[in-house]
């Protein structure tokens, strides 16, 4: 239901009200309307006063936060950034309180004729585009999707990833509004693992956060159910005035993201020391197909300290102290990984030997 009372008391004009005929009426008219001019001049700079103070305080308060992860991160004393925090919290709720009265004297304030005619809101409607693809894609064809996208765009994404300012974020997807799609986000994401990878932290940190303002505006569209280009200003726009709960939920999205980034990064180097480790285990194996690092760490102590001696005696010697089916499965076992290359004949001889109960000595004299 339509409230009307808004309507009731406007200030139509300053010449709609009969004066005395001694009155100069004309310079009164002029008074009136120059003291509202000056009252409405007035409050125009107070309601900037407190949003420039809006504005530096939130920048103030996320470089803040962001003092207080880098000192967690780094183990330090965080006490002192904890007493800035507060007390800009507290400063946050003095804005919010002058903010509170000054729309209380908005909405007490007569509407007059340079008033009444401003609107009240603004509305930007956008086009719903036909969906990026017709059809469903298999994996295969996303994969060739991507690859052609980044083919053509990846100088363009690079130059979005290292941009600083919302402002210039905002122009530069506006002018390349192909950037604004889900490949662009992935290219990010993934240029920020090869960063995380080459140890280059600072630049990942700042690329992940250019990935997560893209993000943002892709899941607006789908909130909104419209093409993401047309959420660009949308986003931006929001983002610097929204309040410190949509800041906040910023910030824990973009901590999420990098705390992949880094697990993500750490499992592919992983994977790599796996591969080199593997690749290098495969040129070790013996003809046996056994790796001789593996064999020699299941050796006993003993034995060990023979080939680290590199005495055969003292090899012959501990192998005829130990029982005959144990003597030759060591020995197998250190002829199949390369260990121990002895004259074919002769190992074949001496693995005889150490297999029979009776005949220790036979197998000193064969080694």
């Amino acid at each position: 239901m339509v409230d009307y009372s808004k309507w009731k008391d406007i200030e139509i004009s300053d010449d709609e009200d009969e004066t005395h005929p001694n009155i100069d009426t004309p310079s009164l008219f002029r008074w009136r309307h120059q003291a509202r001019v000056e009252r409405m001049e007035e409050r125009r700079k107070e309601k900037e006063a407190i949003e420039n103070r809006k504005m530096k305080h939130k920048k103030l308060y996320n470089e803040t936060l962001e003092k207080l992860h880098q000192l967690k991160v780094n183990g330090e004393d965080t006490s002192n950034v904890q007493d800035e925090l507060t007390k800009l919290k507290m400063e946050a709720e003095e804005i919010k309180r002058q903010e509170e009265e000054l729309k209380h004297k908005d909405k007490v304030t007569p509407w007059n004729v340079d008033t009444i005619s401003q609107p009240g809101f603004t509305k930007t409607v956008v086009n719903k585009s036909a969906p990026r693809y017709q059809k469903e894609l298999s994996e295969e064809e996303k994969d060739t999707h991507f690859k052609i996208f980044v083919k053509e765009n990846e100088s363009l994404i690079k130059q979005y990833g290292m941009l600083k300012k919302y402002d210039d974020s905002k122009r530069f997807l506006q002018e390349h509004s192909q950037l604004v799609c889900e490949e662009s986000a992935n290219y990010l994401v993934f240029w920020c693992i090869n960063l995380e990878i080459d140890e280059k932290h600072n630049l990942m940190e700042h690329v992940a956060h250019q990935a997560i303002c893209l993000q943002f505006i892709l899941e607006l569209s789908k909130v909104m159910d419209i093409d993401p280009r047309g959420c660009v200003s949308s986003f931006f726009t929001r983002i610097q005035m929204a309040d410190e709960r949509y800041k906040i939920q910023f910030k824990e999205e973009l901590q999420n993201l990098k705390i992949k980034i880094v697990q993500r990064a750490q499992d592919k180097l992983d994977a790599t020391v796996r591969e080199i480790e593997e690749s290098e285990r495969q040129k070790r194996l013996g003809p046996g197909g056994l790796d001789p690092v593996e064999v020699y760490e299941s050796l006993p102590s003993e034995l060990q300290k023979c080939f680290d001696l590199r005495d055969i005696p003292l090899l012959q010697e501990t192998i005829a102290k130990m029982a005959p089916e144990e003597a030759t499965y060591y020995m197998k076992r250190c002829v199949d990984s390369g260990l121990w290359v002895p004259d074919e004949k002769k190992n074949n001889k001496q693995l005889e030997d150490t297999s029979s109960e009776n005949t220790h000595s036979d197998t000193n004299k064969e080694l």
